[in-house]
């Protein structure tokens, strides 16, 4: 393990529930899920799986209409087997999104419950988005940015949790327009066009406050870059995959407002 990691041996995840920091990343491929705004870690490949992962895991996950951000865990083991993180919509100001650390680096390292037991791992509220959006960091709140973190716990490729205190205060993914998919699909291998890298920037400001509540209350001017991008995305010819994916909501946008 990398120096953070060696740093932070536990971590809090809710209340007095811990876990050991190991050595042992997930191997699994993140999948981010644009148009349900989620970052997928886990084996699984459909509704039926998941559940069914579910089933044989314990950790954070959903009850009811509680939607909690998820990591699970092998009741043998008690390794971390999966994760699941929903991005929020509120976008942290251009300022706020700078003074998010490049250090410490990330620490590859896995995760082992203390006790096996179910928690609560609580959603982030607030979205920074590094420059080019290369990087999307998702923070309990702004306030974690008036202190250093303490460690990024790398837990799968280009996937970590960020540490304060011994707290897990967000999550970070590295070039996400890599992992674009729809649904559960595996993302392409291939490397993302430059074209799609720019629509996913452009998708991620009118997916995201302020432009998406000018989207909602149809400014024009948020109404013609939404219609402008609906027709871009329509256009691409290379990297289908990944585009389809932003276009499944950013289609879903303007059926609801890109209407003349």
């Amino acid at each position: 393990m990398g120096d953070g990691a060696a740093l932070v041996s536990t971590l809090t995840l809710d209340a007095d529930w811990t876990a050991t920091v190991t050595g042992e990343p997930l191997l699994v491929t993140p999948r981010l899920d644009f148009r349900d705004s989620q970052v997928r870690v886990g084996p699984y490949g459909s509704v039926e799986e998941r559940e069914r992962f579910l089933v044989d895991t314990f950790g954070s996950g959903p009850w009811l209409w509680d939607t909690p951000d998820e990591l699970r865990f092998d009741p043998v083991s008690r390794n971390l087997v999966g994760a699941e993180f929903r991005i929020t919509y509120w976008a942290a100001d251009p300022e706020d999104s700078a003074r998010v650390p490049d250090l410490p680096p990330v620490s590859p390292g896995g995760l082992r419950a203390d006790v096996p037991e179910d928690f609560r791992l609580e959603v982030t509220e607030d979205l920074c988005l590094g420059p080019g959006d290369t990087v999307l960091t998702c923070l309990r709140d702004l306030d974690v940015l008036d202190e250093p973190l303490e460690a990024r716990i790398g837990i799968a490729p280009d996937v970590a949790l960020l540490v304060q205190h011994g707290t897990v205060v967000g999550w970070s993914l590295t070039d996400p327009v890599q992992y674009l998919t729809s649904g559960f699909a595996a993302p392409d291998p291939a490397p993302a066009a430059q074209a799609t890298r720019r629509l996913f920037t452009e998708s991620l400001n009118l997916t995201t406050s302020p432009l998406l509540d000018d989207v909602q209350h149809r400014v024009p001017s948020a109404v013609a870059r939404l219609r402008a991008l609906y027709e871009a995305l329509r256009a691409q010819r290379e990297d289908r995959h990944r585009a389809d994916a932003l276009l499944a909501l950013i289609g879903d946008l303007y059926e609801e407002y890109g209407g003349r």
